[in-house]
């Protein structure tokens, strides 16, 4: 995932590609979550007042970039952190380049750093931009047909179980879906996790390429992430 880390308060770019600095506000570690504003998309503002006015900036910014990138997440913090997620929709993963992530960050910032002498927004914002990458959770229904090449993990709600509805989870590819009804159709997908131990890394069974999950509504799926295994 690229990323690019420029800080105001000393009005320099302080981090690309991974490398550390000490002074920087991590993110939450903790699991992604369905619009949590990071690897689980979404915009959180927190309630801080100058919130709606970085997310226009951040929108107006993206509009010289065409309607292939979109925002994937924002967020912004108490301490003036924001933080940005591109989603390039022509990339296979929903990536940008890194000269696109440097080229947006250059561009919003500067905007920032305009409307912060103004005394319209703090004057000393710390900005992150970089992609969502793979670990991204999905978008349900919108991100269904986008990825349905790739096998998913898929968390969801059993149906057909007795008594109480349990979850259940598994990778599969999308066979079929009615983005009207919300009706959607999984089969197996041919990776490691979903053959027999003792078959020595042979395809699936006839059996397990014919079996299918069928699911009523969008609501039974709890989670959907891209798998990130192997599937020779």
């Amino acid at each position: 995932m690229g990323k690019v880390v420029v800080d105001q308060r000393n009005n320099d770019e302080v981090e690309k590609e991974g490398t550390v600095i000490e002074e920087w506000e991590e993110e939450d570690e903790a699991e992604p979550q369905i619009g949590d504003g990071g690897d689980g998309g979404g915009i959180v503002l927190q309630n801080i007042p100058w919130g709606e006015h970085v997310l226009s900036i951040a929108r107006e910014v993206l509009q010289d970039f065409g309607d292939d990138m979109e925002l994937y997440a924002f967020k912004i913090s108490p301490r003036g952190y924001v933080y940005v997620r591109l989603d390039k929709l022509s990339n296979a993963y929903g990536c940008p380049s890194m000269e696109e992530i440097e080229r947006y960050s250059r561009q919003y910032n500067k905007r920032l750093e305009e409307e912060g002498s103004k005394g319209e927004i703090p004057n000393d914002l710390a900005l992150e931009v970089s992609s969502p990458g793979a670990e991204r959770i999905l978008r349900v229904p919108d991100d269904l047909h986008r990825f349905r090449d790739f096998p998913m993990i898929v968390l969801y709600v059993d149906e057909e179980g007795a008594g109480a509805e349990t979850q259940k989870s598994g990778v599969f590819l999308l066979d079929s879906f009615e983005a009207d009804s919300g009706n959607c159709i999984w089969k197996l997908a041919d990776v490691r996790e979903n053959r027999d131990p003792s078959s020595k890394g042979r395809p699936l069974s006839r059996k397990q390429k014919d079996w299918r999950l069928k699911l009523h509504a969008y609501q039974n799926l709890i989670k959907v992430t891209l798998y990130l295994g192997f599937s020779e």
